[in-house]
């Protein structure tokens, strides 16, 4: 019953309170539902096991799209390798981040928890030869945020979240050589850490840009603060993005937690949302010494840009 009622509440979307934090252990539920049905069918409990049965075989239907692919919209334009990472407070090692950017060619960096003492950290390594375009907003604390890129950018400025924490989310559109103009913005909801976080929580997703189908492509990527579990997530990728990590079966792969020392499992809350119009090809999560997020880095090809 404690399965069944779980899914009841994933797939109504009904997360409300304490629940929006333990949804976001959903497939660790999965995993869990095999007990009881294991032990109905033991014990030959014929409607305890149909009941298990059919709530295992649902949270599977919800869980197991993330660790397969689908396929990908032809696309035939140049590619673009994106890297988002959430720097703790500016305390994430900086020569890791330049390392990746420079042997991965990584196209688009967003960051987020961004500070003064970080944007110069990454400079001194030679980030601004890298990466010379540049939309940042560093702040002391957590809430800066920051998009840098190989192409030049235009139409650049900062977000400012209404939530209490005050996060901003920087943004540009890129112009890559080959392909239509690409929107991007760094993604940094608040946290529902605690009850009263909750409502912030859904204020700054429900805040977040939707996609465009229609118009210029646009990609959003960052900390959400969110899995694929959460229903105001699920709304925002309805809009007409895709979920990089869950289109080629990475989509199961945690990106926060634990590092602190906190008893709980790793969980997926850092994502790289695409149009749709954009194909995945690879996505990877690394490891960042310092910060208690993991990287999330996308190959990306982009449509050709109109003739």
């Amino acid at each position: 019953m404690p399965a069944a009622t779980w899914l009841a509440v994933r797939l109504l979307g009904i997360e409300r309170g304490p629940l929006v934090q333990l949804v976001a252990f959903t497939p660790y539920v999965l995993i869990g539902s095999l007990g009881p049905l294991v032990l109905a069918l033991a014990l030959r409990r014929r409607w305890p096991a149909s009941v298990a049965a059919v709530t295992t075989v649902a949270l599977l239907a919800v869980v197991a799209p993330r660790a397969l692919p689908t396929p990908q919209p032809p696309a035939d334009g140049p590619t673009l390798r994106l890297l988002t990472a959430n720097l703790l407070v500016g305390s994430a090692d900086p020569q890791t981040l330049v390392d990746l950017v420079r042997t991965e060619r990584v196209d688009v960096l967003v960051v987020q928890e961004f500070t003064p003492a970080a944007a110069a950290g990454l400079d001194r390594l030679g980030l601004d030869r890298l990466l010379p375009y540049r939309q940042l907003n560093p702040m002391e604390g957590s809430p800066g945020s920051g998009l840098y890129a190989r192409h030049p950018i235009s139409d650049g400025g900062i977000r400012q979240l209404r939530a209490a924490w005050g996060f901003t989310q920087a943004y540009a559109t890129v112009a890559v050589p080959g392909a239509p103009p690409v929107r991007v913005e760094s993604a940094h909801p608040a946290a529902p850490y605690a009850l009263d976080q909750v409502g912030a929580w859904r204020a700054d997703l429900a805040a977040q840009p939707a996609a465009t189908p229609d118009g210029a492509l646009s990609i959003l990527a960052g900390d959400f603060n969110a899995t694929l579990d959460h229903a105001p997530l699920r709304d925002l990728i309805d809009t007409g993005y895709t979920d990089a990590a869950a289109s080629v079966g990475a989509g199961l792969a945690g990106t926060w937690g634990p590092y602190d020392g906190a008893l709980i499992p790793p969980v997926t809350i850092d994502h790289v949302l695409v149009d749709r119009r954009i194909a995945v090809r690879d996505v990877a999560v690394r490891p960042l010494p310092g910060s208690d997020h993991r990287m999330v880095l996308a190959e990306l090809t982009l449509p050709a840009a109109a003739g």
